[in-house]
């Protein structure tokens, strides 16, 4: 099985923390959805020959921010039918009951709402276009329309966030009952406004203390709930995981389009470059501007620590693995279970450390 993962950069305007790739050029919607059309037919021999495809996932970006005449152009060329899963990220401030209905004729059958909090001061701080009340009011709409595989995306340790406050945003989002919750704990990616805000000590940070009380609120909570705990950020009603994300994480290959997108063949990565108009303008003269770097075993074994125990099925006890995670199965930060080294919930608050001593140099 393999996935289809494309890139949509384009934001109506950009998040104070947001430092993925990403355009306010609007006007080239249309334009890009051309060479992502072109991109797609000079690829299609990457993935393995015969290799069905199992996911689609249309990230960003805002994908929400493409019309319905675009995202038909895009989806009508690539293998829905054959899919299982079929994601599009979403902005609250884009759902209209159009626009949802336009795409479950599409063939769209998972909903990544980009939520955030439920909290509008903390809504405004970050820069999201969209109000606690239209969120809880879109979820609802989409439910009521017939999605049955809709998750929400939250952030906690915000800025002056207090713990309080992020149960709140839990309980609320667990009002809705939906299949799946993506959680992330704020980070100061250098360049953006929010990081050049708190070099200037314009708000108080999150204590480290106080982040790890909100994750282990979270987890348990969730667990309450019924959610499976099924990688650091990602909880998921039993069989509604993630697919394609999963897919990262298991070594399944997945062909990325657009500029920005990664892809994986199974020994090797590449990147398409991050340049809206390069990308676009190589692409229709039938070139593809990427670079590629070919997996040594050290990097795929690195690749798979570091996967693999974010995840809860965890990595494959081998001797030498054994042997490097000796001081933490003593001290109950991991585990072993069925052949299987797993981080617990100890050791999930201290992963990175783990992880890096688990590589190899």
């Amino acid at each position: 099985m393999a996935g289809i993962y494309v890139h949509i950069p384009f934001c109506y305007s950009r998040c104070s923390y947001c430092a993925f790739f990403s355009t306010t050029m609007l006007e080239m919607r249309s334009l890009y959805v051309d060479a992502l059309l072109k991109e797609y037919e000079l690829r299609r021999g990457y993935l393995p020959e015969g290799e069905p495809i199992r996911t689609i996932y249309l990230g960003g970006g805002t994908p929400s921010q493409l019309g319905n005449k675009d995202l038909e152009r895009l989806l009508r060329a690539l293998p829905v039918e054959q899919a299982e899963e079929v994601t599009i990220e979403a902005n609250p401030s884009d759902m209209t009951e159009a626009k949802l209905k336009a795409w479950q004729q599409m063939g769209i059958n998972r909903l990544s709402i980009g939520v955030q909090s439920f909290d509008d001061v903390r809504l405004a701080f970050l820069n999201r276009r969209h109000g606690s009340k239209q969120a809880k009011k879109v979820i609802r709409l989409a439910q009521d329309l017939g999605y049955d595989n809709i998750s929400i995306d939250l952030m906690y340790a915000l800025p002056n966030q207090t713990l309080e406050q992020w149960q709140e945003d839990v309980e609320t989002a667990l009002t809705f009952d939906v299949q799946h919750i993506s959680t992330y704990c704020l980070s100061y990616e250098p360049g953006t406004p929010l990081d050049n805000w708190r070099q200037k000590g314009l708000f108080r940070e999150t204590d480290e203390d106080t982040a790890n009380a909100m994750y282990a609120y979270l987890c348990q909570r969730l667990k309450e709930a019924g959610y499976e705990h099924y990688e650091v950020s990602n909880f998921a009603k039993p069989g509604y995981e993630s697919k394609h994300n999963s897919s990262y994480w298991d070594e399944t290959p997945y062909l990325g389009l657009g500029a920005g997108a990664h892809s994986y063949d199974g020994v090797s990565r590449q990147w398409n470059v991050t340049n809206l108009k390069k990308y676009m303008s190589e692409i229709m003269k039938g070139k593809v501007p990427f670079k590629r770097e070919k997996l040594t075993e050290t990097e795929q074994y690195n690749e798979r620590v570091m996967l693999g125990l974010r995840t809860s099925k965890g990595i494959a006890a081998t001797d030498e693995l054994l042997r490097k995670a000796q001081p933490y199965l003593a001290t109950g930060k991991l585990r072993v279970t069925d052949g299987k080294i797993i981080a617990t919930p100890d050791g999930i608050n201290i992963l990175n450390t783990i992880i890096t001593d688990l590589m190899k140099d």
